[in-house]
């Protein structure tokens, strides 16, 4: 039935005759995968999308999409969030072509009063290399989130913060610059974004993304999340305004392949646009960022990919395309409490591309600090002094009741181990650790206060492969 499901959505979509289609012991091979990592994180449906020698070769969804909503469907559009980060960066080479402006033009030029702006160009917003604090580090909903807001409101209060370094002088991902790229990318266009993303990329594709916050409403796949190894919850969404220019879509895995096959082919932008978002931007000092405009170049796995994620609250999605085997990945999930995206993607590449070794796991800081707090979450301690204002709002006595039960069963991990060295984002440094109790393999995200006893902002568990 799966395998001829896949037959019918290859020739029913308005696609290039197939080309090196999945065989059948694939597309079983794939199913499986899918069904497994839904089943190990407990994300309730992922929707799918797979390119192969430049052509769609599956589109297909797996799991529930909604309380009201049992059964996901492959034309349904879910939230990606970050992965619209592209699309901007991309609208905007446009814009340079257009001669309305250049990526090399200072912030100050286009939008007044934002810290640095004198300095800053339009390239370092884009490439996370500009100094601005991100205002959404965190994997949760924060209380000043209940309220809607405005990209102005967003510009106002976060990028009028003293820079959290000088630009270029490292990189940190930062959701702030590119509302502030948005809001230049209006001027410059002398339109509204979505009316510029309709008319300059979605038509010409073919493709009919919907604005996020449209799609936080009943007859669209629900979100959902999970605190530790608690119940599966419906998720609360924000309030309108939050993502925006930086992650302000919705849409199929489809769609989004079809996105994924113009980048293949070089069609759409130029393909030098198409180089220079994909290059690396250096840093001063000449080192590498493994970032572009809007998207990474580096390499997963062993395979050279040019890849994002994309987090929005109860969905996480990952987007992967494989220049030199013509291939393309998309995942969407209604789930923001697993890495299911990273799991499905792994496991799809491995099943349609040459295996590859794994990458190796980099040094982390204060893992000590953060095995005793998880520690005491699991005996179901909680000292708020620890905890920073946010992190005190997101540990609710049902989220410390749910790390409490379902963690304390589990003993003293085996194994407790960082996942690669820490990094700056939103004013906070990022650290990931993985554990293991037995067979029980999970992970933990933090981001906490600069300085050695810096306050935990984050400190989420969730279900590893």
């Amino acid at each position: 039935m799966f395998r001829t499901l896949l037959a019918l959505v290859a020739l029913a979509l308005p696609f290039p005759a197939v080309a090196q289609a999945l065989t059948p012991a694939e597309a079983t091979a794939i199913d499986k995968a899918v069904g497994e990592a839904l089943a190990k994180t407990g994300a309730p449906s992922a929707e799918v999308a797979v390119v192969r020698g430049g052509t769609l070769v599956l589109s297909h969804a797996w799991g529930k999409a909604g309380e009201t909503m049992p059964v996901a469907r492959a034309d349904m559009p879910y939230q990606v969030a970050s992965n619209s980060k592209q699309f901007l960066a991309a609208l905007m080479l446009l814009l340079e072509d257009d001669h309305k402006l250049s990526l090399d033009d200072h912030v100050a030029k286009w939008l007044p009063g934002i810290s640095g702006g004198e300095t800053i160009t339009l390239r370092e917003l884009l490439s996370h290399t500009a100094g601005l604090q991100d205002y959404w580090p965190q994997d949760y909903l924060f209380p000043t989130m209940l309220t809607p807001t405005t990209p102005e409101q967003i510009a106002a209060r976060w990028a009028r913060k003293p820079l959290d370094y000088a630009p270029r002088s490292r990189w940190q991902y930062s959701n702030t610059g590119y509302v502030v790229a948005g809001l230049i990318a209006e001027k410059a266009g002398s339109k509204p974004l979505w009316r510029q993303f309709e008319e300059r990329i979605f038509r010409p594709l073919g493709i009919h993304p919907l604005p996020l916050d449209a799609t936080n409403a009943p007859g669209f796949p629900q979100g959902y999340h999970r605190n530790a190894l608690g119940p599966v919850r419906v998720a609360a969404p924000p309030a309108k305004g939050w993502l925006w220019a930086a992650g302000e879509l919705s849409m199929t895995a489809a769609e989004f392949a079809r996105w994924d096959i113009a980048r293949l082919n070089r069609t759409l932008l130029t393909p030098q646009d198409w180089t220079v978002q994909e290059t690396p931007v250096a840093l001063a000092d000449g080192t590498t960022t493994q970032y572009g405009l809007g998207v990474y170049n580096h390499i997963v796995d062993g395979r050279r990919v040019i890849d994002h994620g994309g987090e929005s609250v109860g969905f996480l999605s990952q987007n992967s395309v494989y220049p030199d085997s013509r291939a393309a990945i998309v995942v969407l999930t209604n789930g923001d409490f697993a890495d299911a995206p990273g799991m499905i993607t792994k496991a799809i590449a491995d099943i349609i591309m040459p295996k590859a070794a794994a990458p190796d796991a980099g040094e982390t800081a204060r893992t000590e600090d953060a095995k005793a707090e998880l520690a005491a979450l699991a005996a179901g301690r909680f000292e708020p002094a620890l905890f920073t204002d946010n992190a005190r709002y997101y540990f609710s006595p049902e989220a410390r009741a749910d790390y409490e039960t379902s963690l304390g069963p589990l003993g003293a991990p085996t194994s407790f181990e960082p996942t690669r060295s820490p990094r700056l984002r939103g004013g906070f440094v990022n650290r990931n650790f993985r554990m293991a109790y037995g067979a029980t393999r999970l992970v933990l995200v933090t981001y906490a206060e600069p300085g050695p006893h810096g306050r935990w902002e984050q400190f989420i568990v969730m279900p590893a492969e």
